[in-house]
């Protein structure tokens, strides 16, 4: 597994997971996954190999019984310390099951969250200190905004022209993971369907 980020918070085991931060959550709050795979002394956080387990018990959802997956993830971490010593099949009785596909795309969306966090540049020289992507002086959390307004990639490599679409995807995967503290700026834009007929702001009248 790549090993450049050691531990997760939640909303970066979330991504490498492939599930929401809420299901993060609950591996937690209901005592699924254990204990040594994550930390809950200073915030919470997780083992990158803990998202193979996340992976596998919402996945496994539609087949497997709830006691039947913690089992089966009991039996693959059973007296282990780290990656290599992890069970990648495990025999329960008549059930067989192959976790190597659940590293395999774990370790694929690892790959591309440390990606993403090397494109990142913080200094706080640059724009306050805002996140940009290495290299220039593009927001990473703009960008990201953009993608997940649901513009198409042509009009913003349009509008960033100095980005190629792996940088855009990558901001957009970081923002994922890092996600902005405080409430979302309001985006002053007209709902889907109005046409804009003016920009002329009328001065609101002075009470008598």
């Amino acid at each position: 597994m790549n090993a450049a980020v050691d531990t997760l918070t939640p909303a970066e085991a979330a991504v490498v997971a492939g599930v929401s931060v809420r299901d993060v959550h609950r591996v937690i709050d209901e005592h699924i996954l254990p204990e040594s795979l994550y930390d809950t002394r200073e915030g919470r956080s997780f083992r990158n190999d803990a998202c193979v387990f996340i992976a596998f018990y919402f996945e496994a959802a539609d087949r497997l019984t709830s006691e039947e997956r913690q089992r089966a993830i009991s039996l693959a971490s059973q007296n282990s310390s780290g990656r290599k010593s992890f069970a990648k099949i495990v025999h329960d009785g008549f059930l067989t099951i192959d976790f190597a596909p659940f590293w395999t795309s774990v370790d694929e969306r690892l790959h591309r969250l440390n990606a993403a966090r090397a494109q990142v540049s913080i200094d706080n020289r640059i724009l306050g200190g805002a996140p940009i992507i290495r290299g220039t002086r593009v927001p990473v959390y703009d960008v990201a905004a953009s993608v997940a307004a649901g513009y198409p990639m042509e009009r913003i490599l349009s509008s960033y022209p100095s980005l190629n679409r792996e940088q855009i995807e990558l901001a957009a995967l970081f923002a994922e993971a890092n996600p902005q503290r405080g409430r979302p700026k309001q985006r002053n834009v007209p709902p889907s369907g109005m046409k804009l007929i003016s920009s002329r702001r009328k001065p609101r009248p002075v009470p008598r």
